[in-house]
């Protein structure tokens, strides 16, 4: 795997949390920055997906889907036990 060099200006306080996070984690703070850079663009995309996903969606044709769902009650198995 090819990886790249980028000199990062972090707020020092910033970084200082970052490095107890990582610490915590017992990870370094490059492995930590590149997960939470990870992380931040797998949620930025998510939200892509969905945003595109609705351009095409149609409120009658979901509340068509739903009207076909039938209803007939849960299995014993997937009911949820009260608290």
């Amino acid at each position: 795997m090819t990886k790249a060099n980028y000199a990062l200006r972090l707020q020092p306080s910033l970084k200082a949390a970052a490095e107890r996070m990582a610490q915590a984690d017992g990870t370094s703070l490059n492995q930590f920055i590149n997960v939470a850079v990870a992380e931040k663009l797998s949620a930025l995309n998510t939200e892509q997906f969905f945003k595109d996903r609705a351009q095409g969606a149609s409120r009658d044709a979901f509340l068509g889907f739903l009207d076909g769902a039938g209803d007939a009650p849960p299995n014993d198995g997937d009911r949820i036990k009260p608290a």
